[in-house]
């Protein structure tokens, strides 16, 4: 099988990619990225010895080279994304560019080429729950999202159905929860709370701390996606959860615990603008219908690990933490 890979340098996508590489030895890959901020090249750097994954520069806007790749493989995993609240919040437009006009513009490859796909989304697309609300996310969950980043990829998701319907494009949707693990870029929340504390500076928490996140290794989210790709069923749409929820004051005293720090010794910042409270995914659909289970079981375990990643691959993020502290302080947090 061939596929193409969006945003193969980013974050989740790049962890894909390593993995089909490693457990799929008659796959092959092309990675299309435009190598914004937030991918990196050198995530996938040994990849490049191997002549089953050949790295593409591009942006998924352009209509032309997009045609010329799907024209190439079996299927699509769509990653790409400008995926940063904060980001959102300070200038909406890449968000519109990347996940509409990008999305619209892969859907009308497949759909001419006659390929398979598949959308990678958030579980944000659904807005977010009470903290004492005892329901969680499911596929029938009314669509309500909060940001610019939400509602642009609560639009992408819009197109794939659309899509599906009007077309009979080959595709399935994923919504998952919030992800962590190895190559996440330094603006996120754990591993900026990890290097800030590598670097001698506190933890930053979002007012009181309180906002719950249902947290999943990025591993185990991309197993359900190789899931999906083998065994969904067209048109359908497949929560992607592990059971994780942590508010994120246990989450940055967790990561103080494992790196040898006080747990309350962290700083408590300004909150950001309309900041959901609680995201919560039921990944039961996907359970039963295709046998997914995560292998990540104890968050514990994972944070362990990645905290050790971070540790040991400073080179790696040690460029990006500069800007990536400038522009919080910017905004003051």
């Amino acid at each position: 099988m061939k596929i193409l890979v969006t945003g193969g340098a980013g974050f989740i996508g790049c962890n894909f990619v390593k993995l089909v590489l490693a457990e799929k030895p008659d796959w092959s890959v092309i990675n299309l990225d435009l190598l914004t901020y937030a991918g990196n090249r050198e995530s996938l750097r040994a990849e490049e010895s191997t002549s089953r994954y050949r790295f593409v520069h591009g942006n998924i806007c352009d209509a032309a080279l997009v045609d010329s790749l799907v024209a190439e493989v079996d299927a699509v995993i769509h990653f790409a994304a400008e995926s940063h609240n904060d980001n959102s919040l300070h200038d909406p437009s890449p968000f519109l560019q990347t996940n509409l006009i990008g999305t619209y513009t892969l859907l009308e490859a497949v759909r001419k080429h006659n390929k398979r796909y598949h959308h990678i989304s958030t579980d944000e697309v659904y807005g977010d729950l009470e903290l004492d609300d005892p329901d969680r996310f499911h596929e029938t969950t009314p669509y309500n999202p909060s940001s610019p980043y939400s509602s642009t990829k609560a639009g992408s998701d819009m197109l794939v159905r659309a899509w599906v319907r009007s077309f009979k494009v080959q595709a399935t949707i994923s919504n998952c929860s919030n992800n962590y693990g190895s190559y996440q870029h330094v603006e996120k929340f754990i591993p900026r709370q990890i290097t800030n504390l590598i670097d001698g500076i506190k933890p930053k928490l979002y007012g009181k701390g309180e906002n719950v996140r249902d947290w999943i290794h990025v591993e185990d989210h991309n197993r359900a996606v190789l899931e999906i790709l083998a065994k969904g069923r067209i048109g359908e749409t497949y929560l992607i959860g592990a059971d994780g929820e942590k508010n994120n004051k246990e989450v940055i005293e967790l990561i103080l615990e494992l790196m040898g720090h006080d747990p309350k010794d962290y700083e408590h910042v300004s909150d950001r603008p309309g900041h959901d409270m609680r995201y919560a995914i039921d990944a039961s659909k996907l359970r039963t219908e295709l046998g997914w289970k995560p292998r990540y079981t104890a968050f514990r375990d994972g944070l362990k690990a990645t905290v050790e990643w971070y540790q040991a691959n400073q080179a790696w993020w040690r460029a990006a933490k500069e800007a990536t502290e400038k522009k919080y302080a910017k905004l003051g947090r």
